[in-house]
């Protein structure tokens, strides 16, 4: 598969992921409904992975590949599922823009990735200014939000060091076999989460939820997982999380119209400096030659 297919792909389902995880729960659970996609998913991913013949290792890299995985696959989807419950959906795919600079700082610690400048310290700043904003949006909205917002900030730094950490363990294992081995760790424990906290099966449920469940564990996961696994064994971690430039504003819009949810200009302008930070952060070397010519 090209890079700018794949590219496109994950674009297309990150864009649709917020919206789809707040209607998994809808009725259901937050838990059922992340417990149900990951299953799917898993089943799916590791059907695939036996029909084109692609073995799954068990050596002590690629516990160590699966383990960095699941921090990502179980820790920041639960956290994100939990935060659905009290925020629009759009603040998901908001504030997880924010990933490139927090990934791009573990990177600097975990894989000496050291290239800061002026530029990189500035995205960082305009970035976080932007997340200021939308706490300070999250305190007009009540406790909940506020909780919403700080569950799903602490998804995007759990988001941003496994797929740090990823790139160091897994480099040379294909990205189906990391994305499936991952994938049976995450969902271990949720169902263990499910069972502990939960264990009940819903009398009902209803068709949206059911779809966004399917859709979540067929094409969120099996799909989309295993397509950024792909990119992030081409490209750098804070490379590939430029993807949060596109999707935070298609996430709002899809939310708005399909969801109706309000979208206050607080919001709007928390975006404008999380892209303008992302901006700077990522793209440094290109603004630096423009200033220069």
């Amino acid at each position: 598969m090209s890079i700018p297919a794949a590219y496109l792909g994950v674009i297309i389902i990150w864009s649709t992921t917020p919206l789809t995880v707040k209607w998994s729960g809808e009725d259901v659970g937050f838990l059922f409904g992340v417990t149900g996609r990951m299953v799917l998913g898993t089943i799916l991913s590791l059907i695939v992975l036996k029909a084109i013949r692609i073995p799954l290792p068990m050596n002590r890299q690629a516990h160590a590949t699966y383990s960095a995985s699941a921090i990502g696959i179980f820790g920041a989807m639960l956290c994100v599922y939990w935060s659905a419950q009290f925020i629009p959906s759009g603040f998901i795919s908001v504030i997880f823009a924010i990933a490139p600079i927090t990934t791009g700082i573990f990177a600097s610690v975990i894989l000496n990735e050291r290239d800061f400048n002026i530029l990189k310290i500035l995205g960082f700043l305009f970035g976080f200014a932007g997340i200021a904003l939308i706490f300070h949006d999250g305190m007009t909205m009540g406790e909940n939000a506020l909780q919403g917002i700080a569950g799903t900030f602490t998804a995007v730094l759990m988001f941003s060091i496994s797929g740090v950490l990823v790139k160091k363990y897994g480099q040379d294992m294909h990205a189906l076999a990391a994305n499936s081995g991952g994938l049976i760790y995450g969902t271990t424990l949720f169902l263990l989460t499910w069972v502990l906290v939960d264990g009940s099966l819903p009398e009902t449920v209803p068709i949206r939820a059911m779809g966004s469940i399917l859709y979540l564990g067929i094409v969120g996961t099996a799909v989309g997982f295993t397509l950024y696994m792909y990119l992030l064994g081409k490209q750098s971690p804070s490379t590939l999380a430029m993807i949060t430039l596109v999707t935070p504003v298609t996430a709002l819009y899809l939310g708005s119209w399909l969801n109706g949810e309000m979208i206050g200009k607080m919001i709007w302008a928390g975006t404008g400096m999380i892209l303008v930070g992302l901006m700077l952060y990522t793209e440094p070397k290109q603004l630096m030659r423009r200033l220069k010519a």
